[in-house]
C-alpha cells in the first residue's frame, strides 16, 4: 500500500505513531484531590480512612494535597510511622499547600500531617494501589441528600471510568500504530 510516501517516510510515521501511542498510554492517570472538595485539614472531621476506601488507585495515578500551608504539610512515612503518628523521619516531606505525588509503585503508600496532634486527630491516609485492575470495591452505602449550599461530591466511580476509559484509548492507538507499522513494512 504507498500512500504517497516513500519507505523511509512510512517507516518514521510508524515509528512516530508508536513512541506516541505509548507516551500517552504512560502519561495518562487520574487525578484524586485527597478529602475531595474538604482537601487536606482538620476541619470537618474528613474520614481519610473511608476517602481512600472509595478510590481504587493505579500506578500512574496523582494524589492532590490540597491545604493552607501555614497550618498542614504532607509527610510521606513509614508503615510504622503512619500507625505511631511519627512524624519524625519522614521519607519526604511536602508544604506547599497544593502538593502533587505521582504514585510510582503498586502497594501503600502512607502520608500525615507532622504539625502536632493532626495525625492523632485523623489528619492521615493510607493510599494502596493494588498490583492488578481487580481491586475490591467498597460495598455502596446510602448516603443523605446534600445540605442546602453544598455540593455533593464525585460519585466514587467517575474518576476510575474516566481512567478506564483513557487507558482504553491508548490501548486502542498502540494497536492503531502497530497495525500502520506492520503494513508500512517497519515491523
Amino acid at each position: 500500500m504507498d500512500f504517497g510516501l516513500g519507505n523511509g517516510n512510512h517507516r518514521a510515521l510508524a515509528l512516530f505513531l508508536l513512541v506516541v501511542s505509548a507516551s500517552v498510554q504512560v502519561s495518562i492517570g487520574a487525578v484524586y484531590k485527597v478529602g475531595d472538595s474538604s482537601g487536606w485539614t482538620t476541619i470537618g472531621n474528613v474520614d481519610y480512612k473511608q476517602w481512600a476506601a472509595t478510590k481504587t488507585f493505579q500506578v500512574g495515578d496523582i494524589i492532590l494535597f490540597v491545604y493552607n500551608p501555614q497550618f498542614h504539610n504532607v509527610m510521606q512515612i513509614t508503615h510504622a510511622e503512619y500507625k505511631a503518628c511519627n512524624a519524625s523521619s519522614p521519607i519526604t516531606t511536602h508544604t506547599t499547600g497544593n502538593d502533587s505525588i505521582t504514585i510510582t509503585t503498586h502497594g501503600h503508600h502512607f502520608f500525615l500531617c507532622g504539625v502536632p496532634g493532626h495525625c492523632q486527630s485523623g489528619q492521615k491516609v493510607d493510599i494502596n494501589v493494588f498490583r492488578t485492575s481487580l481491586a475490591p470495591t467498597p460495598s455502596a452505602t446510602p448516603s443523605s441528600a446534600p445540605s442546602a449550599g453544598t455540593t455533593p461530591a464525585p460519585a466514587p466511580n467517575d474518576a476510575a471510568s474516566l481512567h478506564a476509559s483513557y487507558r482504553l484509548l491508548g490501548n486502542l492507538g498502540t494497536a492503531f500504530a502497530a497495525v500502520v507499522a506492520i503494513v508500512c513494512g517497519f515491523i
